[in-house]
């Protein structure tokens, strides 16, 4: 059964100024509560940030730190279509410049159509050997491919 609205408490107290919670700016402002949102985790509110949330403190072990990002990647099935809309030839050579497109990796994905000498920042050993084998050079920031 419910109880009627016109029968409630804070129907009584409307005019009341304070409507049961003391004098003046009681139950007002986030200092009734103890802090806004997540505050007062590690000072006030510790044991219940324990039992309700265990593993809200430290971080995963899965997440690295310093975890190594690569945006964007290129696969040598590609370099084709790449140098056809932004490859120069230098001297006789094939030359795509990947760092400067905006390429983080050369992946080895695929077979390459002809030699190419690729300047990228990383490029993994697949994508490398491919291009050694087809009479190319890779030019990497990296000293081990990864």
């Amino acid at each position: 059964m419910i109880m009627a609205t016109r029968f409630r408490k804070s129907r009584r107290q409307r005019g009341s100024r304070y409507c049961g919670w003391g004098q003046v700016g009681q139950h007002r402002q986030a200092g009734s509560r103890g802090g806004i949102g997540g505050a007062g985790k590690h000072k006030h509110f510790f044991i219940r940030t324990v039992i309700e949330e265990p593993d809200h403190f430290g971080h995963d072990a899965f997440n690295s730190l310093n975890r190594n990002v690569v945006n964007r990647w290129l696969n040598v099935r590609d370099l084709d279509v790449v140098f056809a809309k932004h490859g120069k030839e230098e001297r006789g050579k094939v030359v795509l410049d990947l760092t400067s497109l905006g390429y983080d990796k050369l992946l080895g994905g695929g077979k390459i159509g002809g030699a190419f000498t690729v300047k990228v920042a990383k490029v993994s050993e697949k994508a490398k050997s491919k291009i050694e084998a087809a009479g190319g050079e890779v030019i990497s920031d990296e000293h081990e491919a990864e």
